[in-house]
């Protein structure tokens, strides 16, 4: 396995300028690329259509094996590599972040992380037309219009693709105060957990008791604020130690850590075992 200082960020290419790229992908005109098959990150979203083959992904330590049409999405802060392609036709969309039109990118980082999702005959077809349309206006470079036609049929697309998440996820205007505090709790967390790091900084963000907070996340999840603050800076942990040849302690101060110690105990009471150990028992 190869490990790098950090881990490696792709970013779109600068023949992407407009920060949207669509395209089809089939078993012909796919090659085996090294760098997707090393655990990396994106600066964009993701989404893909795979209408046929076989693909085994890994994303934040969980493998998916997709034999079936399926759409999926990985957004920028998630860490994944390919472990197997086999005879796959697929169509992916890759988008810039202030491409996204604002309710639509809301709603992603509301149901953020989604796993991958097979789908129907019926929404294959559509899917895999509203694909080949926006391929189709990304090939017309000299229109006049050309980045707001594909901006607008790209963003179409996305709607459509999260539609069908929002199938099987409860639709906002259908959610408890105490859900809605604790969808906005993880959105909250996802963003800052490198800075804020206890229970009263998120309070505080919503004008609400810590008391309050808790009772909120604890009914939607189970887990109290400070255990799901304390997961999501291990997991963070997890990748680096993993995908990276950082120190502990250079991870503890990227984390927003300058008491190492006190981040060493952090990762063993979450994870079980020290931070050392899991990148030990992890590389063998």
């Amino acid at each position: 396995m190869q490990h790098k200082k950090n881990i490696p960020v792709r970013t779109l290419p600068k023949e992407f300028g407009n920060g949207i790229a669509v395209a089809k992908v089939s078993p012909e005109s796919f090659w085996e690329d090294e760098e997707t098959m090393q655990a990396h990150r994106h600066d964009y979203h993701f989404f893909v259509l795979q209408k046929n083959g076989v693909t085994l992904t890994e994303i934040d330590f969980e493998q998916y094996l997709v034999d079936k049409p399926t759409i999926f999405y990985q957004s920028p802060n998630q860490v994944h590599k390919a472990l197997k392609v086999e005879n796959i036709e697929m169509f992916m969309l890759i988008i810039s972040n202030e491409n996204i039109h604002s309710d639509y990118l809301n709603v992603l980082q509301s149901i953020t992380p989604l796993k991958p999702l097979a789908i129907d005959s019926k929404d294959l077809d559509i899917i895999e037309r509203t694909y080949n349309l926006c391929i189709d206006f990304y090939k017309r470079t000299p229109d006049k219009l050309y980045f707001p036609l594909l901006k607008d049929s790209t963003n179409a697309l996305v709607a459509l693709l999260i539609s069908l998440y929002l199938k099987y996820t409860k639709t906002p205007a259908l959610l408890s105060r105490f859900e809605r505090i604790n969808k906005a709790f993880f959105q909250l967390l996802e963003r800052k957990f490198h800075i804020l790091k206890r229970p009263s900084d998120y309070a505080a963000q919503f004008n609400i008791s810590v008391s309050y907070l808790n009772e909120c996340v604890r009914n939607a999840t189970g887990f109290s604020v400070s255990y799901h603050i304390q997961q999501r800076i291990v997991l963070e942990a997890k990748r680096l130690l993993y995908h990276s040849d950082m120190s502990v302690k250079e991870i503890a101060f990227q984390l927003g850590y300058e008491d190492y110690p006190y981040f060493s105990r952090l990762f063993t009471k979450t994870c079980g075992m020290s931070a050392k150990l899991f990148r030990l028992k992890n590389r063998d």
